[in-house]
């Protein structure tokens, strides 16, 4: 019932940006968990950002924060993570993620143990030096 597309990636120089979308088919965002993820290859899966839409907060890695931002369009159902002053070590295929329910407490326990329940396929985004 819930699907994600991520789209957006793509390759850039360093201190470029790029914006992810993540559509979500017959999915309403609002009181929900929405999700940035990323794993780079030979490494763990870690979050990136996560949103709460229904209270509009937001939660970062400390490896992104003032460079990335997570927002919603409800009406679109579509979350986004605007990228900037990328560095070659955000390289790494992103993956958009929802979890169902709960509150801003659970989104971020489960953002932090990647365990949202639905996942989208992917996109890549290379930074180059």
């Amino acid at each position: 019932q819930v699907q994600l597309v991520e789209s957006g990636g793509g390759s850039v120089q360093a201190g470029g940006s790029l914006r992810l979308s993540c559509a979500a088919s017959e999915y309403t965002y609002s009181g929900n968990c929405m999700g940035w993820f990323r794993q780079a290859p030979g490494k763990e899966r870690e979050g990136v950002a996560t949103i709460y839409t229904n209270g509009r907060t937001t939660y970062y890695a400390d490896s992104v924060k003032g460079r990335f931002t997570i927002s919603q369009d409800n009406a679109k159902n579509t979350v986004y993570l605007q990228m900037d002053s990328l560095k070659p070590e955000d390289t790494a295929m992103y993956y958009c993620a929802a979890e169902t329910g709960g509150n801003w407490g659970r989104c971020v326990a489960l953002w932090r143990n990647n365990k949202y329940n639905y996942w989208g396929q992917g996109t890549q985004v290379t930074v180059s030096s």
